[in-house]
């Protein structure tokens, strides 16, 4: 009976790391959180927006096609493990093909419309993901999943690209995400 006692449990498991549970991330989001694909890198991600993201996948707010069901096998302390982990990775930008002339006209729209919330040319966002340096096509997707309605755009974010619209016409948003792409 005393050896019984002895093999019983005295303590829960111990959680998984950071480290070991964004290594499943890293088939799709790149090594340490830096894509070399067209899904976004995480690698400098604000962890409080990565904690908001994974929830909204979780709970079915925010639409997608893989993350809603990956997100379910997630505690909240595995979220908060993966975003401390990612928050402090250095982002390699992706290296991809640019229209210079766009990300010219790009990196004047930023500052006129973006920079306030996608600080130091989108390198940093307090509010939002890491633009600079993320794959466009991620980038095309994301906008045109805001335009559908996929994906609840805050009400900022809102205001300004309509604005820039009007003000710049329907390439704006293109020219704006060149130059992110061209930051390598």
């Amino acid at each position: 009976m005393l050896g019984c006692l002895s093999l019983a449990p005295t303590a829960q498991a111990a959680q998984p790391s950071g480290t070991m549970l964004a290594a499943s991330c890293s088939a799709c989001h790149g090594t340490s959180g830096s894509s070399v694909g067209i899904t976004p890198s995480l690698a400098g991600i604000n962890q409080e927006y990565f904690v908001e993201t994974m929830q909204a996948f979780k709970d079915g707010s925010r639409k997608a096609t893989v993350m809603d069901r990956i997100a379910k096998g997630y505690t909240d302390a595995h979220l908060k493990a993966m975003a401390d982990y990612f928050s402090v990775q250095p982002l390699k930008p992706m290296k991809q093909a640019v229209a210079q002339a766009k990300a010219n006209t790009g990196k004047q729209l930023h500052r006129q419309y973006c920079e306030k919330c996608h600080e130091d040319g989108g390198r940093k966002s307090d509010d939002g993901g890491i633009l600079a340096g993320q794959s466009m096509l991620y980038l095309t997707y994301s906008m045109q999943d805001f335009k559908a309605g996929d994906r609840e755009a805050p009400k900022k974010m809102r205001a300004k690209v309509r604005e820039m619209l009007q003000e710049h016409g329907q390439g704006a948003v293109e020219s704006v995400i060149h130059y992110y792409g061209s930051q390598q």
